[in-house]
């Protein structure tokens, strides 16, 4: 189950989401290729992911900024870049284009240092937007906590599309990420849950004094929780494919006398 887009396109052009997303998809294009085999991706981790071990020794602090655009591959790549189209431009709607790309670079190095506390010993490299995003994710759920997200629900051989409220939708996914850090050793590898949770809260954090300026609970009364905009309409139209009759012929069939 994951969200697929929401019914509130931004009031402008997002210029600052579509840079990010240009970068992100150039640097993975421009490195990943050059990566044929696991030894020389992890040579490629090793110089420009987050690696906590190293932090811890004094140096690579790089790695908190050039991590936030790398990925791990075409899955991790497209992932990342679908919640930042679906959430990015409302919130870069409010915040100006300036003022949103300063907070989802806040985020994101947010993100890595709460990432960093949780295992500050681990020699795992980590990369991704994915702190950034939540930041992202976090913010829009302070904005707009009634917007309407279409997701997508598979089930085995079931594919359903269900309109909900952004509440639910990153909400569920915020209680998942704690739920999931909670039991993740840090030293294994995988999924970075505290990044994920840490980037949600700031994320909310950074977005409260913008909230309290457009009046807090009034911004909320005012456009019920959604983007100050008109949202768009979607329609789930049948395929039509044209009815072909079947015609039963039935032969002649000639008796011998």
């Amino acid at each position: 189950m994951f969200p697929i887009r929401d019914h509130n396109p931004s009031g402008r052009r997002p210029y600052v989401t579509w840079t990010l997303i240009a970068a992100n998809v150039l640097i993975f294009l421009a490195y990943y290729p050059l990566a044929t085999s696991d030894q020389a991706l992890m040579q490629i981790y090793a110089e420009f992911a987050l690696v906590p071990a190293l932090v811890t020794e004094g140096y690579h602090y790089h790695g908190f900024l050039t991590s936030m655009f790398m990925h791990g591959g075409w899955m991790h790549l497209l992932g990342n870049m679908l919640f930042l189209w679906i959430f990015g431009d409302n919130m870069e709607d409010e915040m100006g284009h300036f003022g949103f790309a300063l907070f989802y670079l806040v985020s994101g190095l947010g993100a890595g240092l709460v990432h960093y506390a949780s295992g500050p010993g681990s020699l795992v490299p980590t990369v991704g937007a994915s702190g950034a995003i939540a930041g992202v994710m976090g913010g829009y759920l302070l904005l707009f906590p009634r917007a309407k997200v279409d997701i997508l629900l598979i089930l085995i051989i079931l594919f359903r599309i269900f309109t909900v409220p952004a509440w639910l939708v990153l909400g569920a996914w915020f209680a998942l990420q704690l739920y999931s850090g909670l039991g993740a050793d840090p030293d294994m590898g995988g999924v970075a849950y505290w990044a994920h949770a840490g980037g949600f809260v700031i994320g909310v954090a950074l977005t409260l004094p913008l909230f309290l300026r457009l009046g807090g609970a009034g911004f909320w009364t005012r456009n019920h929780g959604q983007p100050p905009h008109p949202e768009a309409e979607y329609r789930y139209d049948a395929t039509r494919i044209p009815t072909v009759r079947k015609v039963t012929r039935i032969p002649t069939v000639r008796r011998r006398k």
